[in-house]
């Protein structure tokens, strides 16, 4: 289990989090909502270590893990798919996937046949250039690379964005099966309310840096959730 307690995190002078918390479980899917600009990205660059933390407590499978450079933390079994993607434009899909190796024991640098089950256009492609490749195409090899590392906790920064809708429901399927199996925590941050609706068990909403409205989705009224996304 994840759980993030009390988070205050700064860009310069600017108070982007402030004591926030979140949690996220094996078996269950958290969503992450707000506006844009309230420090929801902030927030998954400081779960995986990419931004650093003023104070608080960042805790996964009982060790605190705040300290731990984003290296160390994926090799704890934290994948983190950031917003754009990243994909590596020049390197193939192959090369893609395998820089995925970089946090794992030798014996276990191989691709799992899981990825391409999960998303067959990539075993097409493999010697494609990543920067060929469209932007639904990207965001399936972004987390098929982050599947290569085995994760425990899988971190996506809005996986809908910029995507035709037939593979944002390709990558509804995905996240919904790897969560169904039980043994994955998956934390995601997301603008709009029904990919959220269709998919979390937990929803947690900020605003202005602050957690306004946290817990189980279907406790909560639809309305008032809404009133926190709209501009």
């Amino acid at each position: 289990m994840l759980e993030a307690k009390d988070i205050n995190l700064y860009y310069g002078a600017s108070h982007i989090l402030r004591g926030a918390s979140v949690h996220a479980e094996r078996g269950k899917v958290t969503c992450l909502l707000g506006r844009n600009g309230v420090g929801k990205t902030s927030m998954l660059r400081g779960v995986t270590g990419h931004t650093p933390i003023r104070s608080g407590t960042v805790t996964w499978d009982d060790e605190n893990i705040i300290r731990l450079a984003p290296h160390a933390r994926a090799r704890r079994g934290i994948a983190y798919v950031p917003q754009g993607r990243d994909v590596f434009g020049q390197l193939s899909v192959e090369e893609n996937l395998m820089t995925g190796f970089a946090c794992l024991p030798r014996r276990d640098a191989k691709i799992p046949d899981e990825v391409f089950e999960l998303f067959p256009v990539l075993a097409d492609m493999l010697g494609r250039r990543g920067g060929d490749l469209s932007g639904g195409q990207q965001q399936q090899l972004a987390i098929g690379r982050a599947l290569v590392t085995r994760p425990q906790l899988l971190v996506l920064d809005e996986p809908t964005e910029g995507i035709q809708p037939s593979i944002i429901k390709d990558i509804e399927r995905v996240i919904r099966l790897l969560a169904s199996r039980g043994d994955m925590a998956i934390l995601l941050v997301e603008q709009y309310y029904e990919f959220a609706r269709d998919l979390a068990d937990d929803v947690v909403v900020m605003d202005r840096g602050e957690i306004v409205l946290s817990g189980p989705i279907k406790d909560m009224a639809e309305s008032e959730i809404r009133r926190h996304l709209t501009v």
